[in-house]
């Protein structure tokens, strides 16, 4: 008989079932009926999993069949036995199609589970072509979402590119950006046509529920100014400015992207629970794995991921030494080597099973 699902494996997948129906009875509820944010959050939740415990009850359904075509094989009826057996050759391979399925899924099923990101850019080093290559990278994600129909809902752009993305499957998407991308080009202001290196560093946070973070508002310092701009001078004469400490931390978080003192606060707080989550969750992956690296979601954001060298027209990401068009992928089309890090990252967890 071919490889099955393991029985460890089995529990996990009863687990997720079970949650699938939790979620789905939450929808049914009327206190989630008339909130749209926890509606939609839901949602994705469930939609994420269903694909999953779609497979899994076929799974379960064609080993039931399986052991009643093994009784009738073994029994005294030669025609039924004959047909029996017959079956269990069909059987068989339906059940080894959907086991690869099924853990494919399976490793992916946290990523797809999380609906909604905020994407940071910052200019590295490089000085002014620092800052121009973050543009260009900022640019290059507005197009991919275009492409894909996603909603984007600019959160800052004064001097970090700060975007929220919030839809089914951008974090399976997006996730592998987190990094170094260093770029290899003649900057605009380059007279002698000499190429320099220059670098911008992109963070995917994971967005969280206020009830899946540790944050404690006692522990928050919030102080309202007048919003600045360039050299100090104050732009606003009202208060908008929203500036949120986290003592126990550190994390500080400034908003002045709007000149509504509510939403600047609505979003500096969305900031510092993603920015908190993202710590929270990087301890824990530290304690499960220390010596894992993980492409997905690992934090790690010190590693030159991918290299963009103009003069080839030639992107190479180095954790899969994957060659791609450069004038593509900065048009957006970025799918083909998001896919192949899936695939990659899939891989190697399925060895891990």
């Amino acid at each position: 008989m071919s490889e099955r699902i393991s029985d460890n494996v089995v529990e996990k997948l009863l687990e997720i079932v079970q949650q699938h129906d939790v979620l789905s009875a939450q929808l049914l509820e009327p206190d989630v009926l008339t909130n749209h944010k926890k509606v939609t959050a839901l949602s994705i939740k469930k939609a994420a999993i269903a694909p999953l415990v779609e497979q899994f009850n076929a799974y379960q359904t064609a080993l039931a069949q399986q052991r009643e075509c093994e009784e009738v094989a073994l029994g005294d009826d030669p025609e039924l036995a004959s047909m029996a057996k017959e079956e269990l050759v069909e059987l068989d391979s339906k059940l080894t199609a959907r086991t690869i399925s099924i853990q494919k899924q399976l490793v992916t099923a946290e990523e797809q589970s999380v609906g909604s990101v905020i994407l940071e850019v910052r200019a590295g080093v490089g000085g002014d072509e620092a800052t121009l290559w973050a543009n260009d990278l900022e640019e290059m994600y507005r197009r991919f979402a275009h492409l894909r129909g996603w909603k984007i809902e600019e959160l800052d752009t004064s001097k970090t590119i700060i975007l929220s993305i919030a839809v089914e499957g951008v974090w399976t998407n997006l996730g592998f950006e987190s990094g170094t991308h260093q770029v290899k080009r003649v900057p605009a202001t380059e007279t002698q046509g000499r190429i320099h290196t220059s670098t911008a560093t992109v963070a995917v946070l994971p967005e969280p529920e206020e009830v899946e973070v540790e944050l404690d508002p006692n522990d928050v310092k919030e102080s309202i100014t007048t919003s600045t701009g360039p050299g100090g001078q104050n732009v606003n004469k009202v208060a908008t400015a929203v500036h949120l400490i986290h003592e126990p931390t550190g994390i500080e978080v400034r908003m002045q992207d709007t000149k509504s003192q509510a939403q600047n606060r609505e979003k500096a707080w969305k900031l510092l629970r993603a920015r908190l989550f993202d710590v929270q969750k990087a301890k824990i992956d530290a304690e499960r794995a220390e010596a894992r690296n993980s492409m997905i979601g690992s934090g790690n954001r010190a590693e030159k991921i991918r290299t963009y060298r103009y003069k080839d027209n030639l992107i190479v990401d180095h954790r899969i030494s994957g060659n791609y068009n450069l004038v593509d992928v900065l048009s957006g089309n970025m799918q083909t080597m998001i896919d192949e890090l899936i695939e990659a990252e899939t891989a190697r967890r399925l060895a891990e099973l």
